[in-house]
């Protein structure tokens, strides 16, 4: 579950680096595909039924639900790996203001895991994880969009996660 928290820290640090916050959504407004919820109180979905994803997640939970300017986001992840993560595991990161990519980037996950305290491998099992991130004051208005898709060396899919958050003026 430490990798769920990586990836939404890193999501939510990514975007607060440049001055937004994190959300994601379906970008084929055409096609009306089924919403898979990531469990927990929070405004993330899975990209694709998770049943064939590495990490079964059982909960998300961020406080404050939606994340708000200037305030701290508490981050408490639950779930398991269903195998060892090794060294050579990707995330790839999107970030998006309104139709504007701010980043567009794929990144080793091993790389990052040190921002909680972690290494790679990570081991198969239960991983409860907690993370707090700042969240700036000067967030513009407006629809922010964030995807993580993390995958394993391989090429195998251990999760994939997206959301959006609107924030509003004032």
């Amino acid at each position: 579950m430490k990798a769920t928290v990586l990836i939404l820290s890193l999501l939510t640090a990514s975007v607060a680096s440049t001055r937004s916050l994190f959300s994601v959504s379906n970008q084929n407004a055409l096609v009306d595909e089924p919403q898979f919820s990531v469990p927990g109180k929070n405004p993330l979905n899975f990209c694709a039924d998770p049943k064939d994803y590495i990490l079964t997640v059982d909960y998300v939970d961020l406080s404050p639900n939606p994340p708000l300017p200037g305030q701290k986001l508490t981050i408490t992840a639950n779930g398991t790996f269903n195998k060892a993560i090794e060294p050579g595991a990707t995330v790839f990161l999107q970030v998006k203001y309104g139709l504007i990519t701010l980043i567009k980037q794929e990144a080793d996950l091993c790389d990052n895991l040190p921002q909680i305290d972690m290494s790679c491998p990570i081991e198969k099992g239960v991983m409860t994880l907690k993370k707090e991130v700042d969240i700036p004051k000067q967030v513009p208005p407006g629809k922010y969009t964030v995807l993580a898709d993390v995958n394993t060396v391989d090429k195998e899919k251990i999760t994939c996660m997206e959301s959006t958050v609107v924030f509003s003026r004032g």
